[in-house]
């Protein structure tokens, strides 16, 4: 697990967490600690669940289908994911069985690649991109859902090569003035935000942090040719 997708999940509950109580349920999708686990950042006073469809460190419940959460409708609080979507070949599904076991007031975090490298773990087959957070809650209302999607942004890079898709999504919009705070207000390091109740995109860029930066490095060496 790269840096920022610990501190994008690190900074969701520093921002949501207080809107839930002692012993709320938190059930991680791809838990298997693979150079870190989201379970690290996960408030201690919280009941934590990892699910994962392999075996291994970080794992408490092996799933026999990956698109089917042996969970009872209903019965969580918050539902974590991260660097695990952009390897499920049908994530739709998933993510339909994540809406389906959360409360009505509950959250689901979700954290994939916008860019990076190709890994395969078993398949690498997604990037997530501004407009995504959306479309999954267009998905959710066409099989009969109230979901909400509260606010997404695009991460900065921090040391590794990833720009992080980073996405908060209420299961019953008529809860969302119970959460009134966003990740984004807490930082700056962000492109192509979405908020609940906005139709703009905040610190919108057509243009990757990569594309910039090659940018950038085009125009020096452009210059120095000059200069000679």
């Amino acid at each position: 697990m790269h840096t920022t997708a610990l501190q994008n999940c690190k900074n969701f509950f520093d921002t949501y967490a207080t809107g839930f109580p002692a012993g709320a349920k938190v059930v991680e999708i791809g838990s298997q600690d693979v150079n870190g686990s989201l379970r690290s950042v996960t408030p201690s006073h919280f009941d934590y669940l990892g699910v994962d469809f392999v075996a291994g460190k970080g794992v408490d419940l092996v799933l026999s289908d990956p698109y089917q959460l042996p969970l009872e409708t209903g019965s969580a609080d918050i539902v974590v994911s991260s660097s695990c979507f952009e390897h499920s070949e049908m994530f739709w599904l998933v993510y339909l069985e994540i809406m389906r076991i959360l409360k009505p007031r509950g959250l689901f975090y979700l954290n994939v690649p916008s860019n990076g490298s190709f890994h395969r773990y078993p398949v690498d087959c997604w990037r997530f991109y501004p407009d995504s957070g959306r479309a999954l809650v267009t998905w959710a209302k066409r099989n009969g859902m109230n979901a909400a999607l509260l606010e997404s942004y695009i991460s900065l890079q921090h040391k590794e090569d990833w720009n992080d898709f980073v996405a908060v999504f209420l299961k019953d919009e008529s809860c969302a003035d119970e959460f009134p705070t966003r990740i984004i207000q807490t930082f700056a390091d962000y492109d192509n935000a979405v908020v609940r109740g906005h139709d703009a995109i905040i610190n919108q860029n057509a243009a990757t942090e990569d594309q910039r930066k090659f940018m950038a490095i085009a125009q020096i060496a452009v210059q120095q040719l000059r200069v000679r």
